[in-house]
């Protein structure tokens, strides 16, 4: 299916067999019990290699699929506090806090105020600013603290580990 006039064929060891004619590399792909391929379409003249197409799809999927298994998957983790909690709770949220960073994902910090909470928004304000202290080793703020809707919210990206 090739339609170039003139193409650079590659032979399946790697070698260069020259410019040729579509018809006579599909000829030697032929004689050759092999597939030619068109690798480079943008080339001038577009490079084709004599091959076995189905072991070369084969490999460009392991390829592909060893490449998705390196990549690294960051998902954003949610902890979410009300305005009046205690220190015992507060230590248990840093806690667990640590762990999602230690692991690499990223925090979305709220704190919630419910019913008349809302009134005194610098205790949640203060409140965030005591938990980021406490994950300063482990992260940085990404967004600082906003006000949305009944809640605060900050996000907390994972130091670089060296």
């Amino acid at each position: 299916m090739i339609r170039d006039k003139e193409i650079l064929v590659i032979d399946t060891d790697g070698s260069k067999l020259g410019i040729m004619s579509a018809k006579d590399a599909q000829k030697l792909a032929i004689e050759k019990n092999l597939d030619l391929v068109k690798i480079a379409p943008q080339a001038k003249p577009p490079v084709c290699r004599i091959l076995d197409f189905g072991k070369y799809q084969f490999e460009q999927q392991k390829r592909e699929k060893e490449a998705k298994k390196n990549q690294k998957v960051m998902s954003i983790k949610e902890i979410r506090m009300f305005s009046a909690i205690d220190t015992h709770d507060f230590e248990t949220k840093v806690n667990q806090a640590i762990k999602f960073l230690k692991s690499g994902d990223k925090l979305k910090v709220s704190v919630r105020f419910r019913k008349r909470a809302i009134a005194h928004p610098e205790l949640g304000a203060e409140l965030l600013d005591r938990f980021k202290d406490a994950c300063a080793e482990f992260g940085t703020v990404e967004k600082p603290a906003k006000m949305e809707g009944r809640s605060i919210v900050m996000f907390i990206s994972p130091k670089a580990s060296k």
